[in-house]
């Protein structure tokens, strides 16, 4: 690790610094800063994905392939568990970091917010991997793996249960470390984790020819690497964040703001896969055109859709510190700017695909029958990509101002209604029913998204005036 990539600290307010984007840096700037290595790091995760698959194709094996398939649940799920304690840690943090702008005790509790997050995650990955080993054979049958894919399937998923801790800690210190408004950090230890995941591919599948369990070693190694990494930055370059054992605490004043903003993306992913089965399920009895078609679509929207994710997810920290500051303007200004950026992606994005979107889905699909299903659900794709990226911002506000009842509603929201709308739809209406099924969903909890926006603004509004000296003293003489 060289000495360019772990710098010594400096000012932590001094223009150019981490803290200064988060803090008073232009908002095109630091929407720049935060959201751009995010988008980064999720588009080379996402080519990772792809040439991962590659390397078990190499071995001509389709039981190989299918249990990769089986066995992503199993990886949303240990990547929803670090996020629990990532994303509920991480906003408290970047609130602390700004309500201690005008009250420096507040950063006191940062090293036993950041703690806790770390070695919970721990805690409740070894419980969570160990119950997965314990229960390791009917959980493969829960999966659907047909017999032909049994034992690859046990492989896969049985060494990626070993590393559950692990790749959990690794998620929740991404988290951490973006909460300091150190979003170039990030992308410089998730593309090295990459690289390194893609050289223990080749050493494991290819040279010593272990399958997907190697597949499994590998993203486990590479991921014990991303910890040593973040920890060794944190450790040098942070001024608040502590992950040692002796700081953690089971205070209420830290569980409960991390817990009950974290617990929402946990619900969100298990409803994730759900829908997702669903839909699968469904649209199989129209036969292998719809799946290709829909598969297809789904990787095209995905560019756009990650690129939106970037925004959403890299504005989290900026808006959790205007908010903590209490800082009514900068928060707004947050707001509006990465809105606007979340819609000129969508659209751009979408009037590109919808013009070229012959020649778009024919690159993939030449078979022309298909081609006419694939394009509608491309549409219903994009526009439910549209909504999906406002009502993720909706949620990073909630997420990033403590309002986890507002959090933890958005991420049920869709779960909850998508099942009853595709299974309606699918009745009423066929394969089209299941093809808008989506785009209905999507548009229905940015409505609701929207309702509880308009009903959280005075408390999100109380938590401002709070946050700022000057506004509670003006809020006082008010009342």
């Amino acid at each position: 690790m060289s000495s360019a990539t772990l710098e010594s600290p400096v000012a932590a307010d001094a223009a150019g610094t981490n803290r200064w984007y988060l803090s008073t840096a232009p908002i095109v700037r630091a929407l720049v800063h935060l959201c751009v290595p995010m988008a980064a790091a999720m588009i080379v995760t996402a080519v990772y994905n792809l040439v991962n698959a590659g390397f078990i194709g190499m071995l001509h094996d389709t039981a190989l392939l299918a249990a990769l398939t089986y066995g992503a649940p199993i990886l949303g799920l240990v990547m929803a568990v670090g996020n629990v304690f990532g994303v509920g840690g991480g906003a408290l943090v970047s609130r602390l970091l700004g309500a201690a702008e005008h009250d420096p005790a507040k950063a006191g509790g940062i090293r036993h917010v950041a703690s806790f997050s770390v070695w919970g995650s721990v805690i409740v990955g070894a419980v969570a991997g160990g119950l997965g080993l314990a229960l390791l054979d009917p959980l493969v049958s829960l999966l659907g793996a047909d017999a032909a894919a049994v034992p690859a399937t046990k492989a896969y998923v049985g060494v990626m249960l070993a590393f559950v801790p692990v790749l959990a800690a690794a998620v929740c210190l991404e988290q951490l470390v973006r909460s300091e408004g150190a979003a170039r950090q990030v992308m410089t230890g998730l593309i090295a984790s990459t690289v390194a995941n893609l050289a223990f591919d080749v050493l494991f599948i290819l040279v010593l020819h272990w399958g997907v369990a190697g597949a499994a070693l590998a993203m486990g190694l590479a991921n014990v690497g991303v910890i040593a990494y973040f920890a060794t930055w944190l450790h040098r370059n942070s001024e608040h964040l502590r992950i040692a054992p002796h700081w953690f605490t089971l205070a209420r004043t830290v569980v409960a703001p991390v817990l009950g903003v974290g617990v929402g993306t946990l619900l969100q992913s298990a409803f994730l896969i759900v829908t997702s089965l669903v839909l699968n399920n469904l649209a199989a009895a129209y036969g292998d055109g719809p799946l290709a078609a829909m598969g297809v679509a789904v990787r095209i929207a995905q560019i756009p859709e990650f690129l939106v994710m970037g925004v959403t997810l890299g504005v989290l920290p900026l808006l959790a510190y205007a908010y903590g500051k209490g800082d009514r303007q900068r928060l707004t200004a947050a707001l509006r700017g990465s809105a606007i950026t979340v819609g000129g992606i969508a659209v751009t994005f979408s009037a590109i695909v919808f013009l070229l979107r012959e020649q778009v889905f024919t690159a993939f699909v030449a078979d022309r029958s298909v081609l006419t299903t694939g394009l509608t659900i491309l549409t219903a794709q994009l526009v439910a990509m549209v909504a999906n990226g406002f009502t993720g911002l909706l949620t990073s506000l909630f997420q990033a101002t403590g309002r986890a009842v507002a959090a933890t509603v958005m991420s049920m929201t869709q779960g909850i209604l998508f099942v009853p709308v595709v299974l309606l739809g699918n009745l009423w209406f066929g394969l089209p029913g299941i093809i808008w099924a989506l785009t209905v969903t999507e548009v229905t909890v940015l409505l609701a998204g929207v309702v509880l926006w308009l009903a959280s603004r005075r408390a999100i509004d109380r938590g401002l005036a709070e946050g700022s000296p000057e506004r509670a003293e003006q809020a006082l003489e008010a009342a």
